[in-house]
């Protein structure tokens, strides 16, 4: 009985020991994040940006940019539907820089990539597990599932997918290319 005492307590000593090491190693990527992003931004900002939803074709996209909205507001960026729990992969190589929820886009996740360019992937059902803030990701990388959430409840399952500049939003269309 004490040999199995003493097992659980190793056991649960080294689960605490590898938890520690994950927590510093992510308050690490995240304190050296604003000097990648800060990079990042000296590059060259990306010509052609994979659709961030699978299976999804440009084709298929049909223009939502500035399409009116409630409240006076126009869309600022484009919706790219597909079943809901599709899985939604960055458009292009950068860092996560937030991921959270906001009234309007719900679930929600950010990137930043090149030439100061910001990823917006919004409404989406879940995020991909283990996805945190700092991590590098490239068009490979899922972020998350298409869903509704946020003002998109009611509607079909989507991705609002928008790019921002430091001079506001840039219609993506034009720049989404086959994966």
């Amino acid at each position: 009985m004490r040999k199995l005492a003493l097992l659980v307590c190793v056991a649960l000593l080294v689960v605490t020991l590898k938890q520690l090491d994950r927590a510093r190693f992510r308050a690490a990527r995240y304190a050296t994040l604003p000097f990648k992003v800060a990079y990042l931004s000296t590059k060259e900002a990306d010509r052609r940006l994979a659709v961030p939803v699978e299976g999804v074709r440009v084709k298929q996209i049909g223009d939502s940019w500035h399409a009116p909205r409630s409240g006076g507001r126009r869309h600022e960026g484009q919706d790219i539907f597909a079943a809901r729990g599709t899985a939604v992969r960055s458009a292009t190589e950068g860092y996560v820089v937030r991921v959270g929820e906001n009234a309007l886009g719900g679930n929600t996740v950010f990137v930043a990539g090149a030439g100061g360019r910001t990823y917006y992937y919004a409404h989406l059902d879940s995020y991909a597990p283990g996805l945190a803030v700092g991590d590098y990701v490239t068009p490979e990388t899922v972020l998350g599932y298409v869903g509704t959430t946020g003002n998109a409840a009611g509607t079909a399952p989507h991705l609002h997918f928008g790019v921002y500049t430091a001079g506001g939003a840039v219609n993506p269309l034009p720049l989404l290319a086959e994966r």
